[in-house]
């Protein structure tokens, strides 16, 4: 299973166009040594030339271009794009949907709950079919414990996982989410067995989390908020992290004990908010994920399993 970071940061980005918080000054500054990144965005591939494209974040056409396996085509137009999966309806995961206009069809998976959201309360999906009619949706059982396949990538099977977090801001569901609402994705490469467990929005674990984790050759997990009050004490909003639906990665019940649980997975951090300081490569707390084992995601990275 071929895996590619499209976008790293949590939504707004890095630096996010109106934040002036150390971090976001520093890399517009060129005064640290941290890296811009676009919004969380992964893609997976069984072959390398056809890919499925997880979470359409605002920033994924210039993803896509700076991804030459993905935005190679044959002809005059076309991608290694096939399909796209939304494990939640938050803007920045699903925003990206109306940039992929031109690519339509495509094939959409989420959950009914998703589907519900992207066609009353953001109605991206009734948008859409005004170009060659749309995303062709097919929506998912989060609680599904046969999971299911995707033609374009045959050997690969992708499993929901339930995940507490939170609804949208814009959500009647806000802060009373349904299952369907969040869903992480263990993936598994039928030929080889390797298995990906992608949580970018994770508020805390429970049993399906925790044996998904287990079983993992690789899991990708929230990294959001180095602290529960990190925007609070920044000044720029007013909720802790685990009101908005993210575990902290610090802290004794924070990311970076619950991944130390773990021996078997590469681990790594994505959706990382741009106050975090694990963004500086010269920061204490960078330093600390890197000493407990872990890595930082960055746009581009390539992971393989």
């Amino acid at each position: 299973m071929q895996i590619v970071v499209l976008g790293s940061a949590a939504g707004g980005g890095f630096p996010q166009w109106n934040c002036h918080c150390r971090m976001c000054s520093s890399v517009r500054n060129g005064t640290s040594r941290a890296e811009p990144r676009t919004q969380s965005s992964i893609a997976v591939s069984d072959d390398g030339e056809h890919w499925v494209i997880i979470n359409a974040s605002p920033d994924i056409r210039q993803q896509i271009n700076a991804s030459p396996q993905l935005a190679y085509a044959n002809g005059a137009r076309g991608s290694g794009v096939r399909s796209v999966i939304v494990t939640d309806a938050q803007i920045d995961h699903t925003t990206g949907l109306l940039i992929l206009r031109e690519g339509l069809p495509l094939d959409l998976y989420c959950t009914a709950e998703v589907a519900e959201e992207l066609s009353t309360s953001y109605p991206i999906l009734s948008m859409m079919k005004h170009w060659e009619g749309g995303y062709r949706t097919h929506t998912v059982d989060p609680t599904s414990d046969e999971g299911w396949q995707i033609p374009s990538v045959p050997a690969l099977r992708f499993h929901p996982i339930v995940l507490a977090s939170n609804a949208p801001p814009f959500s009647p569901y806000r802060n009373k989410p349904r299952p369907g609402d969040n869903i992480g994705l263990r993936i598994v490469d039928t030929r080889s067995g390797a298995t990906l467990f992608y949580a970018p929005g994770l508020g805390a674990p429970d049993g399906a989390v925790l044996s998904a984790m287990a079983s993992a050759d690789c899991v990708m997990m929230d990294g959001t908020l180095w602290t529960d009050d990190e925007m609070i004490r920044e000044g720029l909003g007013t909720r802790l992290g685990r009101e908005m639906g993210h575990l902290s990665v610090s802290g004794d019940d924070g990311m970076l004990a619950l991944l130390d649980q773990f021996d078997k997975p590469r681990k790594v951090l994505i959706h990382i908010n741009n106050t975090n300081p694990i963004l500086d490569p010269d920061a204490s707390e960078h330093k600390a994920v890197l000493d407990a084992g872990v890595e930082i995601a960055f746009d581009g990275m390539p992971i393989e399993i």
